[in-house]
């Protein structure tokens, strides 16, 4: 095993390494030695790396994630490409190697999310492909108090679901626009269907939000990933030429529906560059995150590269009795 290196802002502390008792430890045999401190960690520092253990299948992984006491969570409501390869386990955003995909917290762009994800590297890229985290809490610190103030209301997110993004029939896993509308009532989400067969949905969530065990405020949304300022120029002028600013495929707004410049999520994004903590994955490990304290990311790969993902413990939002049963319960 190679020396555990990384580049990482001063004073932090992600992710924390664990490492094997014996060499080629089971990663499932260690569930009652390091259970308690890895939990203990995940709330203090956010992120914890098991590096050395011996991980001979996916189902391994996906038996260790299962011994945290949660079911493992479907990927429902997506914003991103992903095959299922097992029961709660799916591969980590499919798009192509060349794209760097920005730092987020999982499913913040809605208003309701897990609060746990762990990463599982099967192959490593030989060249980049590293899983980028952040601390969310240090985010929000950094943050200009003038964006903090202008977020803290919400974002409102609006999606058109055609040719040029996620199929509504994927990011809802279903072919029945009746169930997609049984979901967006439940969810706060307006839909609406456009005469082409195309949906649209419209939805304000949170910008910044409270962590429901350690209270601390955290820096948690996707506006910089919605907003038409993250395309491409050429990319961003043809879809705009195409669709209009009202039909692009995604794009995000201050909670009263104005406009956001770009240049505030450049002023963002430049507080997530500065936050931005970077190691080289090794084959079989595991990256564990509590999904509200820790963002992540994807770099840029060449060659082989497989990474698979496990979420669990949903939180939210939405009024009590408008969750599911276990959400609810979790916000008790």
């Amino acid at each position: 095993m190679t020396p555990f290196e990384r580049t990482a802002p001063a004073g932090s502390e992600l992710p924390v390494l664990l490492t094997p008792s014996w060499a080629g430890e089971p990663l499932l045999d260690t569930c009652a030695r390091l259970g308690a401190e890895i939990e203990s960690r995940l709330a203090e520092v956010g992120g914890v790396l098991l590096r050395g253990f011996s991980v001979p299948s996916v189902q391994h992984f996906q038996q260790f994630a299962l011994s945290f006491g949660h079911p493992l969570l479907s990927y429902e409501f997506a914003s991103t490409p992903r095959s299922k390869v097992g029961s709660g386990v799916y591969t980590s955003t499919e798009y192509p190697a060349h794209q760097h995909i920005p730092l987020h917290n999982e499913q913040a762009y809605t208003r309701e999310w897990p609060m746990k994800i762990w990463f599982h590297c099967v192959t490593a890229s030989p060249v980049g492909g590293q899983t980028p985290i952040a601390d969310s809490r240090a985010i929000l610190r950094r943050m200009p108090e003038r964006i903090r103030q202008l977020f803290e209301p919400g974002l409102l997110y609006t999606r058109n679901y055609d040719d040029f993004d996620v199929p509504w029939q994927q990011v809802f896993n279903t072919e029945d626009r009746s169930a997609v509308e049984a979901f967006c009532r439940r969810a706060h989400i307006h839909c609406e269907w456009k005469d082409d067969g195309g949906l649209r949905t419209t939805q304000l969530c949170q910008a910044v939000e409270t962590h429901p065990r350690t209270g601390e405020r955290v820096w948690f949304n996707q506006g910089h990933l919605f907003h038409v300022s993250n395309l491409q120029p050429e990319v961003r002028e043809s879809l705009e030429e195409l669709f209009g600013i009202e039909g692009l495929p995604r794009n995000v707004y201050f909670a009263d529906g104005r406009p956001i410049p770009d240049a505030v999520f450049d002023e963002v994004r430049a507080v997530l560059a500065a936050e931005t903590v970077s190691f080289r994955w090794e084959a079989g490990d595991v990256l564990m995150l509590d999904n509200m304290l820790v963002a992540h990311a994807r770099a840029p790969f060449e060659g082989p590269r497989k990474v698979v993902v496990a979420m669990a413990e949903p939180h939210g939002n939405l009024p009590r009795n408008e969750m599911p049963r276990d959400v609810a319960a979790q916000a008790a």
